[in-house]
């Protein structure tokens, strides 16, 4: 009778031994994504993420530099300096201030750059403005319609000719480097308000030879003066013509609404 032949080297006998996790010598594998499920071992990749996430890292780059420029606009296009402003100066009674959020909670504070923009702006008193302080910072959002950024540039104090500061923080934006006009600015009437709102759409240039187009909008008052530029990654390809002015003036309205105080 013959007998059977001995097990080979790979043959088990008995149960099936645990498994433990084994190293790998491949290196580390593509981290999982949030938007796509779990791939398996020999699954293929995850796609990159969506696009939008380099649109709004984009936006994120130029929110930042525009929240620069909007205060190197004031003293150097003389946004404070000169101008034929006649009559006295108003009483201080409001101030601008930076809420942690924005439009109804939409939109949260993510860099406030207001001590940068009152050291600028310290002990100088002109022809149209007195006591001024500035007042700056970036927002940002982020939900299921995409990225969202928002800049507020501006400042307090007693401003004598309102719609002389309101000319020159939007001159001051448009002739800043890298940035073209593609919509002149204009005055948008917004049903039931009383304050005046100039809005114009801009480009500004990137690095890698693409440009964002957003709208940048201005108020001024007797106490306060600022620019607000809201991009989105819905808004950021969109042609000039197409951008609905008088909505990101009505943004801007809101944006006063919420960042207008009391001093008292």
């Amino acid at each position: 009778m013959s007998m059977p032949p001995p097990p080979g080297p790979f043959a088990h006998q008995g149960p099936p031994p645990p498994a433990y996790p084994q190293p790998n010598t491949y290196g580390p594998g593509p981290a999982q994504s949030p938007y796509y499920p779990p791939q398996g071992a020999w699954g293929a990749p995850p796609p990159p993420p969506p696009p939008k996430n380099r649109t709004g890292l984009i936006l994120g780059i130029v929110a930042a530099s525009i929240v620069g420029l909007l205060t190197l606009s004031w003293i150097g296009n003389g946004g404070l300096r000169g101008g034929s402003a006649s009559g006295s100066y108003p009483a201080a009674t409001h101030r601008l201030t930076l809420p942690q959020t924005l439009l109804d909670g939409r939109y949260t504070l993510a860099d406030d750059r207001s001590g940068q923009a009152d050291a600028e702006l310290e002990n100088t008193s002109t022809a149209n403005i007195r006591d001024p302080k500035g007042v700056m910072g970036q927002y940002t959002a982020a939900g299921e319609n995409g990225t969202g950024v928002l800049v507020v540039s501006g400042l307090y104090g007693r401003i004598k000719d309102p719609d002389l500061a309101r000319e020159k923080i939007l001159k001051g934006a448009r002739e800043a480097a890298g940035t073209s006009v593609l919509v002149p600015p204009k005055d948008v009437t917004v049903s039931g308000a009383n304050t005046t709102v100039t809005c114009q759409v801009l480009a500004t240039e990137q690095a890698d030879g693409g440009r964002v187009t957003y709208p940048l909008c201005a108020w001024a008052d007797d106490n306060t003066n600022a620019a607000v530029g809201e991009m989105t990654t819905e808004s950021a390809g969109v042609s000039p013509e197409s951008i609905d002015l008088t909505k990101a003036a009505r943004t801007t309205l809101k944006v006063r609404e919420e960042t207008r105080r009391p001093l008292s």
